[in-house]
């Protein structure tokens, strides 16, 4: 099966294996292992052709091409005959080399030639070295050896614990006669041992990669299943919002990477299609399993890129984790229809399947829950994936695509690229992408909803987020006031379900002392800190923009009830802290209101009817969602009915919805055929294909028993 799997992507044409991509690493058995893992998941095996222990190593291909002229010529003399079989019989070469150099404490690859002259390896175990001993084998072999054992012994206790092991007592005797010349390690053979499965590799017991050792992590790219550096010499600082430290360095991945990371996405996509779906909901039981034992780590890396409260950081990653549990029972949600007898003798029946290579441009509001949004539902269903974090806080992302490899998802599977927008362009433009998910802002979301739609491609795109709320004199002061604090200010205001404006039914003078006193009651703090509950937003250029409008608000007329933007928090002077800040009689002229400021900033606005305030929500062009708080059954039910929005909350603010639900968005909020989450979403990365068919023979002269009735 797996060979028909790799012909019918085309194997056969050697151009298909890729070199393995360029980086840098921190010593040399870490280079190595990389190609020769890469190597393998491409069908071909790499040797060492030659090495200089602290400088240099040249890898080239283990797999030299057919032999020539081996068939004798029989008018020739036996002298002239053994000549040319000894100059015919010699390996053509295979031109493919990859060369690292060690150079300022680091080891660095380049590919020499890429290119090879023969076939890939349809199955590896087919190659002389999948017979040779790993490190731990070789040691067990010598101790054995010591202990007086035979060849066919030490063979019998290899098996026990490795069943697949295919070496012959041919091979003991080898590896014995190297033991006796003092050779004890892998790296003294010649080829590496390739790997058995690249299904299930144990990257728990990997050594600290170079990335994470420097000093600020470079944050790698994650293509065929390792993560890799990138050879790009442009990269982005990512800033904790509260120090101004650099926490990480983003690359702009190269084409050549980006090209790379889509392959290996091709190349795994038919046999993780053909992966039982058990099989994949058990590697998402495993997944959620390992995103509770590290949501710490991955709580402190949101907080310390993102700069969100820590309470928020977490909130973040538990809303991406019941997307991760819902994936565990994706099965019942795939299953088609079946029709039996629509005609003598014949069935129809619809089954789903998955569509191949899926990406997802992630923004930086949520950096744990999107990607799991994205990439989960995706690869439960049996796509592959590449990923794209945002540039600004990508930790998060990385972190959990080591989890999902962990958990046992196999390489190619799920990649990460990283950039800007010459990747976006590179996503919209790759034929081998069937769909892309996006969340963003509305200039972009638009550029590539356009970009991506002219290629045929598949589309969610959801942008912008003003959230308006309806307070009717009635409503519950308390819930009503904990209710807007909350949505307004909580995550700093960075959230597409942030409620940002509020629209008074009949006036605000009732409210407005207190909401300013809740407000001030908020602990403003670097997003580390105990019992924070505003933490800075993500940049200084994002502070500027939130600090302009603003102002814009208060030349327009609007009445800056509360102002956070002099903040000082001590120990963390330089941070992009902005306070809680209100403004009251806001009009829907004004900049404020128009623009999306995306920060912990209240918009007030006055209506002397319900009719009214559904008339101002509706008008706004951000259509994400609405609330109304109000004890009136009959209100509710006039707003649940005649507001626009996609999104509807009934005393409650906007929340992102259980994934087993559908997160519903209106046009111009929204670009696309289908909606994330729900059946939606298993319907986006997935297409229907109806299967009509007929097994009984039915005697008919004229033919007339296969046709269906019309």
């Amino acid at each position: 099966m797996r060979m028909d799997l790799e012909s019918c992507m085309g194997l056969n044409d050697p151009r298909q294996m890729l070199p393995p991509p360029p980086g840098s690493f921190v010593d040399r058995d870490e280079l190595i292992q990389h190609v020769g893992d890469f190597a393998v998941s491409q069908g071909y095996v790499v040797t060492i052709k030659q090495s200089k222990r602290d400088r240099v190593v040249i890898l080239g291909c283990d797999r030299g091409g057919v032999y020539r002229n081996r068939k004798k010529q029989v008018d020739e003399s036996c002298s002239e005959q053994n000549k040319r079989r000894k100059a015919g019989s010699r390996l053509t070469n295979c031109p493919f080399e990859a060369v690292g150099k060690k150079g300022d404490g680091l080891w660095v690859l380049t590919v020499k030639n890429g290119t090879h002259n023969h076939e890939p390896l349809k199955d590896i175990s087919e190659h002389p070295s999948a017979r040779r001993f790993n490190e731990r084998e070789v040691l067990m072999i010598k101790e054995m050896t010591e202990s007086g054992l035979k060849p066919r012994q030490i063979l019998k206790r290899l098996r026990q614990s490795n069943p697949d092991l295919l070496s012959t007592p041919k091979h003991v005797y080898n590896v014995k006669a190297k033991l006796r010349q003092g050779n004890t390690g892998v790296r003294n053979f010649k080829s590496l041992s390739p790997q058995k499965s690249l299904a299930r590799n144990d990257y728990s017991v990997v050594i600290e990669p170079s990335w994470r050792q420097r000093n600020p992590p470079r944050v790698p790219n994650l293509i065929g299943g390792r993560f890799v550096d990138s050879q790009s010499f442009a990269s982005i600082d990512v800033l904790n919002p509260a120090t101004q430290q650099v926490a990480s360095q983003v690359p702009l991945t190269t084409n050549e990477e980006f090209k790379a990371a889509v392959f290996s996405a091709k190349r795994a996509f038919p046999l993780w299609r053909c992966t039982p779906i058990t099989t994949r909901q058990r590697i998402m039981f495993k997944f959620q399993e390992l995103i509770r034992r590290d949501i710490d780590k991955i709580a402190m890396t949101i907080t310390s890129e993102h700069g969100k409260a820590l309470k928020d950081a977490y909130d973040d990653v538990l809303r991406g984790l019941e997307v991760v549990e819902h994936a565990c029972g994706l099965a019942t949600l795939q299953m088609g229809d079946f029709i039996s007898n629509v005609s003598n003798g014949i069935d129809s029946y619809s089954i789903r399947e998955p569509l191949g290579v899926c990406a997802g441009i992630c923004p930086f509001d949520f950096p744990a829950m999107i990607p799991l949004w994205m990439f989960t539902t995706a690869v439960t269903c049996g796509n592959s994936f590449i990923l794209k974090p945002s540039e600004m806080d990508p930790g998060a992302s990385v972190m959990l695509a080591e989890l999902a490899m962990e958990a046992g998802l196999p390489s190619g599977v799920l990649n990460i690229v990283h950039g800007t927008n010459e990747t976006f362009d590179a996503i919209c433009d790759d034929d081998d992408i069937k769909a892309i998910s996006f969340v963003g802002t509305k200039a972009a979301g638009a550029y590539i909803y356009s970009r991506a739609s002219a290629k045929g491609k598949r589309i969610q795109s959801n942008v912008g987020a003003k959230n308006h709320a309806i307070v009717m004199p009635d409503a519950s002061m308390d819930a009503t006031l904990n209710a807007l604090v909350s949505a307004g200010f909580g995550a700093a205001g960075q959230r597409c379900t942030a409620l940002a404006t509020v629209v008074f039914v009949g006036g605000i003078h009732l409210w407005e002392d207190k909401l300013v006193e809740r407000a001030k009651a908020l602990k403003v703090d670097a997003g580390s800190q105990a019992d924070v509950d505003i933490g800075p937003v993500i940049s200084k250029q994002v502070k500027e923009q939130i600090c302009r409008l603003i102002q814009s608000g208060v030349e327009s007329g609007a009445k800056l009830v509360l102002d956070g933007r002099n903040i000082l928090v001590p120990g963390f002077e330089h941070g992009n802290f902005i306070g809680p800040t209100i403004l009251s009689n806001v009009t829907a002229e004004m900049e404020c209101y128009k623009e999306e400021i995306f920060g912990p900033v209240l918009l007030c606005m006055e209506a002397d009817n319900i009719e009214d305030a559904i008339n101002i929500v509706n008008k706004n062009k951000y259509g994400n969602g609405a609330s109304i708080f109000t004890t009136s059954g009959v209100a509710a039910r006039k707003f649940q009915t005649e507001i626009e929005v996609g999104q509807v909350g009934i005393n409650v603010p906007i929340s992102v919805p259980l994934p087993y639900s559908l997160f519903t968005s209106s046009r111009p909020f929204f670009s696309g055929d289908l909606n994330f989450d729900g059946k939606a979403g298993i319907q986006f990365y997935t297409q229907m294909k109806t299967v009509t068919q007929q097994w009984k023979d039915l005697p008919d002269t004229d033919g007339q028993a296969l046709l269906m009735s019309t």
